[in-house]
């Protein structure tokens, strides 16, 4: 496997966890502003989905300059 292959590799799955997170965190903010949630909740999914994001952002950038 060569290194532009496992960053794709490593881009895809970040991108499916993204998209997991991003849509718990739209789930938490229903949810808070429902009042079944408290906003601690939000603040720490904000955080993961954020994160997450980050990482398949460099794997993105990373992918991309590997030739």
């Amino acid at each position: 496997m060569t290194l532009k292959n496992a960053a794709l590799l490593a881009l895809v799955g970040t991108i499916l966890i993204t998209a997991f997170l991003v849509w718990t965190f739209v789930f938490d903010v229903i949810n808070v502003l429902r009042g079944v949630l408290a906003a601690d909740v939000l603040f720490s999914s904000f955080i993961y989905a954020f994160g997450c994001f980050c990482v398949a952002l460099f794997f993105y950038v990373f992918h991309r300059v590997q030739s």
